[in-house]
């Protein structure tokens, strides 16, 4: 976890995010526990409030899920929800754009697929 923040997006998403991210690249598994609440805020040292409206967002969609007075844990299926709503997200802001742009330019199909493989042989 990264504990610095940027100006683009309020702290209690950049929080949750975070957390996400952790769920998507395995860091936290389904039924894993996941930082409390208060060691989220020690950690981020920021206010409680903004921690909590991120992990409840989470919970609210399923992603986190409560044990009473033992802690909130990775839900099951939580990696797949957010790896959809991350390529749904990807088509939106980027895929969308790209094929309308292609569209302008009069790029063909096999035309597009070669250049994205070949963006990808230079990352």
């Amino acid at each position: 976890m990264s504990a610095s923040f940027h100006d683009n997006k309020p702290i209690f998403i950049q929080v949750r995010e975070q957390i996400e991210d952790q769920i998507v690249n395995d860091q936290l598994k389904e039924g894993d526990q996941a930082p409390s609440t208060n060691q989220l805020v020690q950690f981020y040292k920021i206010n409680h409030a903004t921690i909590s409206k991120g992990i409840t967002q989470l919970v609210d969609e399923g992603i986190l899920f409560k044990k009473r007075g033992v802690g909130m844990f990775v839900a099951e299926g939580a990696k797949q929800v957010l790896i959809e709503k991350r390529k749904q997200a990807f088509m939106e802001d980027y895929v969308i754009g790209l094929v309308q742009e292609a569209e302008k330019l009069q790029i063909s199909d096999k035309e597009m697929i070669e250049l994205i493989q070949q963006a990808k042989k230079e990352i």
